[in-house]
This record gives C-alpha cells, sequence and structure tokens, in this order.
C-alpha cells in the first residue's frame, strides 16, 4: 500500500487519523490531555532546534515519518540555514539536531555544521549509518563528526541482520556494523574519548517498544559480543501512526488494535515531558513547527511568526501547541522522545 503522506496532502492524513481514531471508538487525544489538565499544551522555552536539512536519503526504510529516500528533491538552502542561524542568535537554545532524510546529503551540511560548532552549540546528526559507507566522499565523515565533537544518534532496529534488514532494506545492517567500526575507529561510543555514539530502536510492528535500560543492556552485550563495537546510549522511540508507519497499520489491519494500545497506555508523567515543549522543528524551507512529526503533517506552529523570516522568540515561547492523535505515540507508556523515553 502506498504511503498516505503524499505532498500537499498532509492535512488530509491529520483528519484521516482523527477519522480513525473515532472509527476505533477511541478517545481523542485532546480530550484525553484536558483529563489531565494538559489541555493546552503550553511550551516551557526553546532550548532545541530541531532542523530538517531535507528529504533526501539513501534508504528507504518502511517505518519513516519522513517518506525519505532518494527520489526526494526537499533540500534546505544555504541561505536558509543562515536564517536558521540567525534565529539562533535571537535564544538561548544549547542543542541544534539535525535530520533529514540523511542529512550529510545536502551540499552544505558541512558548512551548517561548522557553522553551528562555531557558536558553541551542542549539534546532533541523526545519522542512518549507511551513508559513511555508501560513497567514497562519506567515508571521512567519522573524522569530521570527531572534529567538530558532534553527537551521533544513529538508528539501529536490532543488533541482527534479519530484523534490522526486514525494517531498512536488505543489506543495511551488514553496512550499519561497518560503520559503526569506523566511528569507533575514531573514538565515538569509548570510554574516555567524550565522543558520543547513541544508537535508537524503533519497534519492527505494531507493539511498544521494550524497557529501554534492559534492551540497552542487550543490545551493548550483542554488539559487543558479536562484532565489538561500543555505544554509549540506546533510545528506545515508539512508532507514530503517520506516514509509512501509518500505511502500515490501516494495510494490516492493526490499527485499531495498536491505536489501542497507545490510549491505554497514556500515561501523564510523560505526557507533561514531552520534546515539543522545549523545542521548535524547523522545516528544509524554513516554516516553524511544534515538532518533526507535525512538520511531516505540515501542522504549522500556532504563533505569530510561522517562518524563520518573521521569527519571533517571545510568541513561539508562549504558543500553545498543536496536537492531533498522533500524539499518543509519545505519551504512551515511558513516553518517547529523540532522546528516548522521557518518564
Amino acid at each position: 500500500m502506498k504511503s498516505l503522506l503524499k505532498q500537499g496532502h498532509s492535512l488530509a492524513e491529520s483528519d484521516r487519523q482523527i477519522q480513525l481514531l473515532e472509527q476505533a471508538g477511541l478517545t481523542r487525544f485532546s480530550d484525553k490531555m484536558d483529563t489531565v489538565g494538559l489541555f493546552p499544551l503550553t511550551t516551557n522555552s526553546l532550548d532545541i532546534f530541531q532542523i530538517n536539512v531535507g528529504k533526501m536519503c539513501n534508504q528507504v526504510c518502511e517505518h519513516c515519518h519522513v517518506d525519505a529516500g532518494p527520489d526526494r528533491k526537499e533540500i534546505m538552502t544555504r541561505g536558509t540555514m543562515q536564517i536558521c542561524l540567525d534565529a539562533i542568535d535571537k535564544t538561548n537554545c544549547h542543542t541544534v539536531d539535525l535530520t533529514g532524510g540523511a542529512p550529510e546529503m545536502n551540499p552544505d551540511f558541512r558548512w551548517f555544521v561548522e557553522q553551528l560548532s562555531a557558536k558553541g552549540k551542542k549539534v546532533i546528526v541523526r545519522c542512518n549509518l549507511t551513508i559513511i559507507v555508501a560513497n567514497k566522499k562519506y567515508h571521512d565523515l567519522p573524522e569530521f563528526f570527531k572534529k567538530h565533537n558532534i553527537e551521533i544518534a544513529s538508528s539501529l532496529p536490532y543488533f541482527n541482520s534479519a530484523k534490522t534488514d526486514a525494517q531498512r532494506g536488505e543489506g543495511v545492517f551488514e553496512k550499519s556494523i561497518r560503520a559503526l567500526k569506523m566511528l569507533n575507529a575514531v573514538g565515538y561510543g569509548m570510554e574516555g574519548t567524550g565522543l558520543i555514539l547513541n544508537l535508537v530502536y524503533n519497534p519492527s510492528g505494531a507493539f511498544l517498544p521494550p524497557d529501554q535500560d534492559s534492551l540497552q543492556n542487550q543490545f551493548k552485550r550483542k554488539l559487543r559480543q558479536g562484532f565489538k563495537i561500543e555505544f554509549n546510549n540506546l533510545f528506545a522511540i515508539t512508532n507514530l501512526p503517520i506516514s509509512r508507519y501509518l500505511s502500515y497499520l490501516v494495510a494490516s489491519k492493526n490499527y485499531d488494535k495498536y491505536m489501542e494500545k497507545l490510549v491505554n497506555a497514556f500515561n501523564p508523567m510523560a505526557a507533561a515531558s514531552v520534546m515539543c515543549r522545549n523545542t521548535i522543528s524547523v522545516g528544509w524551507n524554513g516554516f516553524l513547527y511544534d515538532c518533526d512529526f507535525n512538520q511531516m503533517l505540515e501542522l504549522k506552529v500556532a504563533a505569530k511568526g510561522q517562518h524563520l523570516n518573521d521569527f519571533d522568540l517571545e510568541a513561539l515561547q508562549s504558543r500553545h501547541v498543536i496536537l492531533n492523535e498522533h500524539c499518543y505515540g509519545c505519551t504512551a507508556g515511558a513516553g518517547s522522545s529523540c532522546g528516548g523515553t522521557v518518564a
């Protein structure tokens, strides 16, 4: 089944989520938040810029909420990057989180990292690992990351090839292992280096991730024993029902059961700690969103100045977060954020 998320039709998907939830007889997310005194959901600060520098990617992963792939042409220009830098200067933000697609495929990616590094910001790069070994021009990425003390967050669905390749494509596990060894070789994930290498786990089916600490211990043991690979932390992230993953849920007739799991696992503590309360998401074209998932649905911030050109810090720091039914994924169980569990 083709993805329900198509260019120009993301709002239709947002409406479709509401329709599907109501058909399943489940409570709207905004109503659920209201019962625990969190509606409307307000922001606390603006500590993190999460910036999507383009949707082009060397992979086509089944769970990808960005619908990224080699055929995507949306790329952030250097001009828009400069406007990002100017906006960052107006804030006390301490972290810039670069995403894609494969962010490294943006032709101005390295320039952008250098500019952010020169400002003293903590820079996180969401690296899919295989990009490092995909082409000779990317082979020096580990050294580049090290030079600028970049924190790496890399998706690895599992510690064996069967589950990893099923989710991310044939041969991805072997390429990921090669890339991890290259990162380890320059010090990433190794004790005492200060070079942070984190892995990201997404479930491969219609279920919630297991306990993050237990899963991290299992990954560390298996990757160390099988491949002599070291890493710092494992982030367990719940799959949110949008884009390709929503298509999978609908096509496999798992939508009702999965959403029921999310609704029943709603955790008020996790809801109070969602990352949209201190993060702004920036699209490749400079538009602003509460999170990366809202960005894919084109649900822009409910604040004056929805584009970097009209950046209004005061309005953004006092805005109400736009909620939809996919938000249940961030509040289920121990919660889910780009940094793993939150509660």
